[in-house]
């Protein structure tokens, strides 16, 4: 299959990841300011943001009904209820309704996120196509977008609540791209007639290394513009361009590891990339300006591209196929812990000890997916 056609079967999955990317990268360039509306400190803006993995496992676990109910609608239907609760946070400065409104955008999150990658997993299989990196480019490169407007927006002065239904807005018009003639989810509900295959081990162990990866990511991204303005003393542009490195360097490398996913195996790539993340966030921790700090991003983000597709990939490719898109659902759910603890767990570590040390701890957590890597090799029938 071409490269255009290989876009244009993909494009409703990819719609839905560039979406979620433009949202967070949104969020995480606008922390600054929200922390600053709420007139709260790293630890207390930790403590704020908690409810919001609390609502996204809650709506991970009803993730499979509500694909049954919305059909081929359902992945459409949960990225515009994404963008709506993405313009909700700007809104709430009144400091406990701003749990209310992160509670929506997790739950929203999850909910997009267990179709979007059961979407993909089954896309893989009818082509036999590797896809998990190329959609989690789209990712990657929303994230990247999303950070980048963001700071220019708040450059010229935009508060918060334009900036986030503004963004909200993109989401929208990704909605409506990810709309497809035959977009229904296949297999996420577990049988109920007693013929339903056990899972094993794979998405456990699979899950297990998304969930460092996107801890370790998704905290990076969330906390990164703060560590450049208030502990290297950045602009609010220089702050925007901390998340937006990352992601940027993300998306390239995924569209790379799209590349290698074919050529190199697949749990050697999950061993060097996690090495090579570790040692970007040594550098973040000892950076001493903002310059230091982008190189860091860059070689973590070289590193920590792979590690969530690939290992998303192995869970599909390693479990029986009437059984594969509930194992890509428990391995997303597992996943989405890291994606959704990772910034308050970070957030507590730096209230206490400082964003320097919370990069450490960063480093010292992706180091684990090289202890995984060969256990999740193990479990190949």
């Amino acid at each position: 299959m071409s490269a255009l056609a290989t876009l244009a079967y993909t494009r409703p999955a990819i719609a839905a990841f560039t979406a979620m990317g433009v949202l967070w990268g949104t969020f995480a360039a606008v922390l600054p300011d929200l922390k600053s509306m709420l007139g709260v400190d790293e630890t207390e803006l930790g403590l704020l943001i908690f409810f919001t993995p609390i609502a996204a496992i809650s709506a991970m676990l009803a993730a499979p009904a509500f694909g049954s109910v919305m059909g081929r609608a359902a992945l459409p239907s949960a990225v515009l209820l994404m963008a709506v609760a993405f313009s909700l946070p700007g809104q709430a400065s009144v400091i406990w309704l701003f749990p209310l409104a992160m509670a929506c955008a997790g739950a929203a999150t999850g909910l997009t996120d267990v179709l979007m990658n059961a979407r993909v997993a089954a896309m893989e299989t009818s082509r036999g196509l590797h896809l998990m990196n190329l959609t989690h480019a789209a990712y990657s490169f929303g994230y990247a977008g999303g950070a980048i407007l963001t700071g220019v927006l708040r450059g010229a002065g935009w508060g918060p609540g334009w900036v986030m239904g503004t963004m909200a807005g993109v989401g929208v018009l990704c909605a409506l791209m990810a709309l497809e003639r035959d977009g229904l989810i296949r297999g996420l509900r577990k049988p109920k007639d007693g013929t339903a295959l056990p899972l094993g081990l794979v998405p456990v162990i699979g899950g297990g290394i998304v969930l460092i990866a996107f801890m370790t990511e998704n905290a990076a991204e969330n906390w990164s513009a703060l560590h450049i303005e208030k502990t290297l003393g950045g602009s609010p542009e220089e702050g925007a361009m901390g998340p937006a490195a990352l992601a940027l360097t993300m998306g390239f490398a995924r569209l790379g590891g799209q590349w290698l996913a074919v050529r190199v195996n697949a749990f050697t790539i999950l061993r060097v990339g996690a090495v090579i993340a570790a040692i970007g966030a040594m550098i973040v921790a000892q950076a001493a300006g903002p310059g230091w700090a982008y190189l860091g991003f860059i070689i973590m983000g070289i590193g920590a591209s792979v590690l969530a597709p690939t290992a998303f990939s192995l869970v599909g490719q390693l479990s029986e196929p009437e059984a594969r898109a509930r194992a890509v659902a428990r391995a997303t759910l597992l996943g989405y812990f890291g994606y959704f603890f990772g910034p308050p767990l970070l957030g507590l570590i730096a209230g206490s000890f400082g964003l320097r040390f919370a990069f450490v701890f960063a480093a010292c957590l992706v180091g684990v997916v090289f202890l995984l890597a060969p256990i999740l090799a193990r479990q190949r029938t």
